[in-house]
C-alpha cells in the first residue's frame, strides 16, 4: 500500500511504517502530502493497524519540510494550495485513532518538524537537529508549528525556536520535552517500531478513547473534560474489546483484540 513513490508504506504486524522518500532532503510535495492524507485515511479504516511509525529515507534527513523553490516567485495561489495541503495532511495525522510515532533520523526542519509535532510521540537519533526556521525567509510555520510546539516545550522555548530561529540538538530536545527519547544514530526506526509493538498489547478501542481525552486537554480545562472521561469509560462497555480484555486478564492469557 504505497499511494506515491514519495511515501513508502510497509506493514509490520499491527504497525504501519511510513517512510518519506524524496531524497536528498525528503521534502514534502503536493503528491506526498496528498499521499500522507490518503494513507492515514486508509490506515484509519484498517482494523488490523493499531499504530504508525513515520521516518525519513536515508541517514541525514527526517524531512527538510517544503521545497522553498515553490515560493520563490511569491505566487499566493501556490502558497494557499500548499498551506491547505500541509494542514490537511498533518491534521489527519494528528487525528489518527491509533498511536503515531515519529522516528527522527536526522534533520527535521520546518514542515519536517511540524510533521513530527503532529505525531503522538517522537524518538530522535543523537545526531538529529530540529528547527522551525521559516521566519528567517519571511514565512511562518503554517502546518501546526505555532500551536503544537508551545504545548510541548512551553512558550519560552517555542519563541526561541520560532522567533529567534534557534536550532536544537537531540539532547536539548529531550531536555525541553520536544522528544520523548534519544537513541544512537541509526536506531530511531527500530526503537519506534518496538514502542509501537507495545501499543498492540493495548485495546485499540481504549487507545482511541484515551487519545481523544488527552488531546481534548489542550482545548478545555479538566473540569470540562471529566464528564467526557466518564462517558467514554461507559461507552467502552459497548465494545467487544472491553469484554475480551477483562476476561483475558482473569484467565491469565493474552487478549485477542478485535478493534471493535
Amino acid at each position: 500500500m504505497s499511494p506515491s513513490p514519495l511515501l513508502v508504506v510497509e506493514k509490520h504486524g499491527h504497525t504501519a511504517l511510513l517512510t518519506i522518500a524524496n531524497p536528498p532532503a525528503n521534502t514534502w510535495t503536493r503528491d506526498s502530502l496528498a499521499a500522507l492524507k490518503d494513507t492515514v485515511a486508509a490506515l484509519e479504516a484498517d482494523p488490523e493497524i493499531y499504530a504508525l511509525v513515520l521516518t525519513g529515507q536515508g541517514d541525514k534527513f527526517f524531512s527538510a519540510g517544503a521545497d522553498l523553490k515553490l515560493f520563490a516567485d511569491g505566487d499566493k495561489r501556490v502558497a494557499t494550495e500548499m498551506t491547505m495541503l500541509f494542514g490537511e495532511a498533518f491534521e489527519a495525522l494528528s487525528a489518527f485513532r491509533g498511536v503515531s510515532i515519529a522516528a527522527i533520523n536526522g534533520y527535521a526542519m520546518g514542515g519536517g518538524l511540524e510533521c513530527a509535532l503532529a505525531c503522538d510521540l517522537r524518538i530522535a537519533e543523537a545526531q538529529a537537529i530540529m528547527a522551525l526556521p521559516e521566519a528567517a525567509v519571511g514565512l511562518l510555520p503554517c502546518a501546526g508549528g505555532t500551536q503544537h510546539l508551545p504545548w510541548l516545550v512551553g512558550e519560552g522555548w517555542a519563541k526561541r525556536m520560532i522567533l529567534c530561529g534557534e536550532r536544537v540538538d537531540a539532547a536539548t530536545a529531550l531536555r525541553i520535552g520536544l522528544v520523548e527519547e534519544v537513541v544512537s544514530q541509526g536506531g530511531a526506526r527500530d526503537a519506534a517500531l518496538a514502542l509501537a509493538d507495545k501499543v498492540a498489547r493495548q485495546s485499540p478501542s481504549s487507545v482511541k478513547a484515551c487519545k481523544t481525552l488527552v488531546q481534548r486537554a489542550r482545548l478545555a480545562p479538566p473540569a470540562h473534560n471529566l464528564i467526557h472521561e466518564r462517558e467514554l469509560f461507559i461507552k467502552l462497555f459497548d465494545t467487544e474489546d472491553q469484554q475480551e480484555g477483562v476476561q483475558a486478564f482473569l484467565a491469565k492469557r493474552p487478549p485477542l483484540w478485535k478493534n471493535r
